[in-house]
């Protein structure tokens, strides 16, 4: 397992490395869109839990206005429509406002592939996550209960998804996750906003 997470690791560095120097002219245009859209700072920074419970701030491009309740997922607000920004809503569906994560992983707090950061306050699914030992490795950009309905799910068949990665974690596991990712994000789906829009799947998909 050691040897696993070394690898893991490596390849956490060498993969973002070469993401941020093809993709820095993407990121500037989008600041730069940001900037032109709505008055704020072109990042959003908020407090999640990361490897071993340990709190750190996840980096994004900020999607919503700086009136927005703060430590609140976007899918239990009861309006999300009046504080998301023009450009947010694209930046949002298409998940480009979590590129700025490549800083989090190089950074060593995240990884490409591993259970999505609870926020802080977040308690419930930290504590189910606890159960299955998906607060003991770095949490990703990207994982296994993310591609099988994301915010669609339960707290329980999450952290249970978040588990099954634990278990199974592999190279082999990180490349489908990363594939079924490009599919999930270019289908736009599991996708929630509103608390009163969230559906919630029971069942665990393989």
């Amino acid at each position: 397992m050691s040897f696993c997470l070394t690898l893991k690791r490596v390849l956490d560095v060498i993969l973002s490395l070469i993401a941020i120097v093809i993709l820095w002219p993407i990121f500037l245009f989008i600041a730069v869109i940001i900037k032109i859209d709505s008055k704020g700072p072109v990042f959003f920074q908020q407090k999640r839990i990361g490897k071993n419970k340990i709190e750190f701030y996840i980096l994004k491009f900020r999607t919503m206005r700086t009136d927005t309740p703060k430590d609140m997922p976007s899918h239990m607000l009861q309006n999300p429509d009046q504080f998301i920004t023009g450009i947010g809503n694209f930046l949002r569906k298409s998940s480009l406002d979590e590129l700025p994560q490549i800083i989090n992983i190089l950074r060593g707090e995240m990884s490409i592939i591993g259970p999505r950061p609870a926020l802080w306050n977040q308690y419930d699914l930290i504590v189910e996550r606890d159960k299955y030992g998906a607060n003991d490795i770095r949490p990703g950009l990207t994982g296994w209960a993310q591609i099988n309905g994301r915010d669609e799910l339960t707290i329980e068949v999450k952290a249970k998804l978040d588990g099954e990665y634990v278990q199974n974690m592999s190279f082999s596991m990180d490349v489908k996750c990363f594939y079924r990712t490009i599919i999930s994000v270019l289908r736009a789906e599991g996708i929630v906003e509103g608390s009163s829009g969230v559906l919630k799947k029971e069942t665990v998909t393989k």
